[in-house]
């Protein structure tokens, strides 16, 4: 914790007695090579790989599911709707379960975001993007096993950029669409919000459910909605299909910066970062 004490109003932490006290943790150390004895660390890839398990076997079933109906009858389905808020909603439900043991990441360019936010270290990120990436692949093993044919025929959930789409425009899409699911998980984890609103802790997976749910809206349309490169990589190597690759840098590319330019916009701006080394730079400069 930073020696200085910050403290919220009672009257923006909703009428609470008194003030509310709250820390801004310390930069995660680049490499902390300690974690590596830890039973925290482990735990926390366990509960990773499972929650990504789980995420990409009840998305991609969706998906797949919706176009076998849709294939037959284009009014029955769940449609992009249901689509989207399979998503949404089970990321909100893992981020619920998960949060307490692993910080509920899910998605290698959160975990990045985080990274670049000096939330965690290095040894930590690479761990969780590894564990990410096979419970995603090992979760859209369990949906082409249960329903083979049509996984097969119905492209296998991948993620691909849409006819009448320019590569540019799906990369656009994937770098907006990501920066505002990391924009909301740092503005859902900020240290102020979480002692303003710690009474009520759904507080923290609602938004970031919700920014999934609105984003798959916005995109599924144009490339299917990646803004997870494990759950783009998962469906990749599973269907592995020439297209599917051709496409796949967008969906680690097109993340990786929106995330890094979420972390860096929420601290920066957001937090005050640049104000504070621009007032700290004129007064060393007055000074001297």
């Amino acid at each position: 914790m930073s020696k200085e004490e910050v403290t919220v109003d009672a009257a923006e932490a909703g009428g609470a007695a008194g003030k509310v006290p709250y820390w801004d943790p310390p930069p995660a150390p680049l490499l902390d090579t300690s974690e590596l004895g830890k039973w925290s660390l482990y735990r926390a890839l366990i509960a990773e790989f499972m929650a990504t398990l789980i995420f990409l076997y009840v998305s991609i079933a969706t998906v797949i599911g919706y176009k076998n109906q849709s294939a037959v009858d284009k009014c029955t389905g769940v449609g992009y709707l249901g689509v989207a808020w399979s998503f949404g909603a089970t990321i909100f439900i893992l981020v619920y379960c998960t949060g307490g043991v692993s910080g509920g990441h899910i998605n290698p360019a959160v975990t990045f975001g985080l990274f670049v936010g000096r939330k965690l270290s290095l040894i930590r990120a690479l761990l969780y993007i590894v564990a990410q990436c096979l419970g995603a692949i090992c979760g859209v093993g369990v949906v082409k096993g249960i329903m083979k044919h049509p996984y097969d025929a119905l492209g296998g959930g991948a993620n691909s950029v849409s006819d009448g789409y320019s590569v540019g425009a799906a990369l656009g899409a994937e770098i907006v669409g990501t920066f505002i699911l990391v924009y909301t998980v740092f503005s859902a984890n900020d240290p102020k919000r979480t002692a303003r609103d710690s009474f009520i802790p759904v507080l923290v997976p609602l938004p970031i459910g919700f920014a999934v749910f609105v984003v798959h809206l916005a995109t599924i349309p144009i490339t299917g909605t990646g803004i997870n490169p494990a759950r783009s990589l998962g469906a990749a190597v599973l269907y592995n299909q020439h297209k599917t690759w051709k496409d796949h840098w967008i969906f680690w590319v097109g993340p990786l910066v929106g995330a890094s330019a979420a972390a860096i916009y929420h601290k920066l701006v957001l937090r005050g970062e640049a104000a504070k080394a621009l007032s700290s730079f004129r007064s060393t400069s007055v000074t001297a």
